[in-house]
């Protein structure tokens, strides 16, 4: 450790000392009456020191003043003096002040005004801030006012190692293919050192490895890892661990130092071929397996991984190379033996097959190495196994005349145990593809006989399905289908393909073709359908109608005169033979029922009826009932349409509007006085409908007969109304039909003002007797008369 430390001072005092050798003495040798001037602007100043330079003889040293030096992390008792300013106007009586400004001024840096002293106040980290830039000025005393303009300088800090290497993207992961030649590129790493890489070998790095030899080696400069050994198996050891350290001050002593790792993997290539795990393989199998099953697996092993360790598999030899398959398990890599075609015990037991692995993806590198392949020996052994019966054919084809007599032999199936120990068989119908059980079968020789009648109209083919059954062994089932067709005879006879009535007209002309008709057959003869058509033998010389055959096989209808009549006659009727070209021909009598009708003259058929003759031209029977229909149809509706608006006028209970004993007028006013207009209308009172005489009600029914008074007169709108109310008053209570309640008059509204006031009494203090109303009469002529009515009714309460 004191010999790094005193290296270490050494390598950051060494341009300090040759840095105050080379200036101070060319400063402080000059006599002290002189200006020692470092400031660009003094020129004088670097003029005398170059003359005392010539007169002393010293070589001429440049210094750039404006840039001073500080060693970085230097801590001591005493602040670090920097340097010193002075001005060639400093007589050295202290009338000059130094001023500082910049970075750091007054805290890191501070100056001594008198003398210009520059000293570091704390401790400097160049990583954290490598220069500082100042101002520097000299300003009198007294006045503060400048001497010389403001210069600017720069202080710098001087770098130590104090910072070791960093590997900052570590720890690294690399990769090299396995068996790559001496000097193959891994990967490469890179340190970092915060120090100054410009001065001094601070930052001067140098790489080495301090794990991971001899497998791998590493540039000391580029930090570039190789491969150091031939060969290295990635089968043998896969991944390796490797130091890398980089080390400051060129790799020197005393030099700081940083580690890092890097992981290297060996790739897979193809340098291994695939092994089998034993060279012969044995397999057993039923004969009775079913394709494409797998009855073996083989394996053939590769020490290398993914792409390089697929393999096909492939049989190269053999006996049974046309019954046998194999293919490749892609999870698995295995090879698999399937059954590619049916195997038989008694025809072979056993059976070799040589298989092949080999790389789907080869290194041409390694061929040199061998074939990248392997072979195996597989012998199967066929085990004898119980088999069904055997058909002598996949499918049978019977073929049987629909007149076939019962118990006839339509055809016969036969079958054999395949097995080296036959047992006897058994034949039966599956009797769900036979339900109605028109077929039957021998048991022993399998002979099919017909059971019930066939129709080949009503079915053509019949598909059945017969059973082979062992004897020893019912398990041991075996099915074949069979397929019966019936064949025509001619057990049909001809008949019209449809049911025709013909429509004659009555002015149809004589050779006119009637009608066309057409026949079927549901025979189906080879060669076709041909039918022959002939009259009864007794129709042969019919006076009305003729028939001809048409080369379509059809029959036209002709009449051979004219003048037919639906009044004479209406309806003919022609029986025809329709016969077939059978063996024996089969026949049939059909009757063609011919109408006459009466035609339009373009021959177009308008009314085949009797009684359209005394009808209206134009209209039928049919037609004038359904125009009858229509109007006793719109008469009925019209008598209900009336019936329905008669009882809907009529209201239930008949109401006289103008009836003052069973309306309640509501009138919400008590009455104005004299500025009252609309308060009471005799009109309202009066009952037009009563002038004449009484009218009875009709909303109840009365219960006993009520004779009619004499109305009264209609009275005029100036009629006491007293009188005319009590008038009322009296009808309705003498009438024994009306209900028990008198009309109510109600008056709700009191006016919109008077000089009066109210005539209400109800917020009156006193009793109607104590009353005085002799003020009325001083209201006017109207009061006047109310003053004296209440006048007399208080004298006739005392009386």
């Amino acid at each position: 450790m004191p010999e790094r430390l005193t290296e270490m001072l050494m390598d950051t005092w060494t341009p300090l000392i040759i840095l105050w050798i080379t200036v101070l003495p060319s400063i402080y040798m000059a006599p002290m009456n002189q200006s020692q001037v470092l400031p660009s602007g003094s020129s004088t100043g670097l003029k005398r020191l170059n003359e005392e330079q010539r007169v002393l003889h010293r070589s001429k040293r440049g210094w750039v003043w404006n840039q001073m030096f500080v060693l970085e992390e230097f801590s001591g008792p005493e602040p670090i003096l920097v340097g010193r300013l002075h001005t060639d106007l400093d007589p050295g009586s202290s009338k000059i002040k130094y001023i500082l400004s910049g970075d750091g001024a007054g805290t890191i840096f501070v100056i001594n005004d008198k003398t210009g002293d520059i000293h570091a106040m704390k401790r400097l980290d160049r990583e954290e801030k490598a220069e500082y830039t100042l101002t520097a000025q000299a300003v009198d005393r007294d006045t503060n006012q400048p001497l010389e303009p403001p210069s600017e300088f720069i202080i710098k800090v001087q770098d130590i190692n104090d910072n070791a290497p960093e590997f900052v993207e570590g720890p690294y992961h690399a990769t090299v293919p396995e068996m790559s030649v001496v000097g193959t590129f891994v990967t490469k790493v890179t340190a970092t050192d915060a120090d100054d890489p410009v001065y001094g070998n601070s930052a001067k790095l140098v790489y080495s490895i301090l794990e991971g030899q001899p497998y791998f080696s590493i540039e000391p400069h580029t930090a570039i890892i190789k491969t150091a050994l031939p060969n290295m198996d990635r089968e043998a050891k896969e991944e390796y661990f490797v130091v890398i350290q980089a080390k400051d001050m060129g790799g020197h002593m005393g030099g700081l130092s940083g580690t890092t790792t890097v992981t290297i993997t060996l790739t897979d290539v193809n340098d291994n071929p695939p092994k089998f795990a034993q060279s012969l393989y044995h397999f057993s199998v039923m004969e009775d397996v079913a394709l494409g099953e797998p009855i073996g697996r083989v394996k053939a092993n590769d020490l290398d991984i993914g792409e390089n360790a697929k393999s096909s598999y492939d049989i190269i030899e053999g006996d049974g190379m046309d019954l046998f398959e194999i293919t490749t398990d892609a999870q698995t890599q295995d090879g698999i033996i399937r059954v590619r075609k049916p195997l038989d015990f008694e025809t072979k037991k056993s059976y070799t097959l040589k298989v092949e692995a080999a790389n789907i993806h080869i290194d041409p590198r390694f061929l040199s190495g061998g074939p990248f392949k392997d072979t195996a020996t597989v012998k199967i052994v066929v085990e004898d196994a119980d088999e069904p019966p055997v058909f002598s054919s996949p499918t049978y084809l019977l073929e049987v005349h629909e007149n076939a007599a019962l118990n006839s032999v339509l055809g016969q199936v036969t079958a054999h145990d395949p097995d080296v120990s036959s047992s006897p068989i058994r034949f039966s119908i599956d009797r769900h593809t036979d339900l109605e059980r028109q077929f039957n079968i021998n048991a022993e020789d399998g002979k099919i006989t017909l059971a019930t009648p066939l129709d080949r109209e009503t079915s053509t083919w019949h598909n059945i399905t017969i059973v082979a059954t062992e004897t020893r062994n019912h398990s041991q089932v075996s099915r074949v289908p069979v397929a019966i067709k019936v064949l025509d005879v001619n057990d049909n006879a001809p008949e019209f393909a449809s049911e025709h009535e013909a429509f004659l007209c009555e002015n149809g002309k004589p050779g006119q073709v009637i009608q066309i008709v057409s026949a079927v057959d549901k025979d189906d003869p080879k060669n076709g359908h041909y039918f022959l058509y002939s009259l009864l033998p007794e129709m042969v010389n019919n006076p009305n109608f003729t028939i001809k055959k048409n080369e379509d096989n059809t029959l036209s209808i002709l009449a051979k005169h004219s003048g037919f009549s639906r009044q004479k006659q209406e309806v003919y009727l022609l029986p025809i033979v329709i016969s077939d070209s059978g063996t024996p021909p089969m026949s049939s009598t059909s009757t063609l029922t011919i109408r006459v009708c009466g035609c339009s003259s373009d021959g177009i058929v308008q009314s085949c009826n009797v009684e359209a003759y005394v009808l209206p031209i134009g209209l039928s029977m049919g037609a004038l009932i359904a125009i009858l229909a229509c109007i006793i149809l719109l008469l009925v509706i019209v008598v209900l349409f009336v019936t329905l608006r008669r009882h809907k006028n009529e209201p239930l209970i008949i109401k006289d509007d103008e009836d003052v004993r069973e309306n309640i007028i509501r009138y919400d006013d008590e009455g104005g006085g004299e500025e009252d207009t609309e308060a009471f209308d005799i009109a309202t009172l009066q009952n037009p409908d009563g002038i004449n005489g009484f009218l009875p009600r009709k909303d109840i029914k009365p219960d006993l007969q009520f004779m009619p008074r004499q109305g009264l007169a209609p009275v005029p709108n100036g009629v006491d109304v007293d009188e005319f109310i009590n008038v009322r008053l009296h009808e309705a209570d003498n009438d024994p039909t009306a209900p028990p309640y008198d009309s109510i008059q109600i008056y709700g509204y009191e006016g919109k003002g008077s000089a009066a006031g109210s005539l209400s009494s109800l917020e009156s203090s006193t009793s109607d007797s104590d009353q005085n109303f002799d003020y009325l009469s001083e209201w006017g002529p109207r009061f006047k008369r109310l003053g004296e009515l209440y006048s007399v009714g208080e004298s006739d309460k005392e009386t």
